[in-house]
């Protein structure tokens, strides 16, 4: 290759001034090139498969552990809301068990005034 020439993603050679041959020249001049040639293009298929399947694959990774984050955050919030309607159903069968001790109380202490007012 001579001087400016450079080798694109494509696996061209691209030049600049006088020393610029046509892609298909140079291959031609130089005889063996056009296996290399192809190789080259097969080397640089496979690298960007290979580059679009790991970023597809980071992407996947990267949502679902973002889905894991908002599914933890979602289920410790029900977690704290499950934990404070147990408790609220915890005071209110207190309450009511003790107000149904009351009423009994109340009831044998009426009924005890009025057997007391009758004789």
């Amino acid at each position: 290759m001579g001087v400016g020439w450079r080798r694109r993603r494509t696996g061209r050679l691209e030049g600049r001034g006088a020393c610029a041959v046509a892609p298909r020249q140079a291959a031609a001049m130089a005889g063996q090139e056009d296996p290399v040639q192809r190789e080259i293009h097969q080397d640089w298929a496979n690298r960007e498969y290979i580059e679009v399947i790991t970023s597809s694959i980071k992407k996947i990774a990267d949502f679902l552990n973002s889905f894991d984050m908002s599914c933890r955050s979602r289920l410790a919030t029900l977690n704290e809301k499950l934990t404070a309607l147990e408790r609220r159903i915890e005071y209110i069968e207190a309450r009511v068990s003790m107000s149904g001790k009351v009423l009994r109380l109340g009831k044998g202490f009426a009924e005890r005034m009025s057997i007391s007012t009758c004789c």
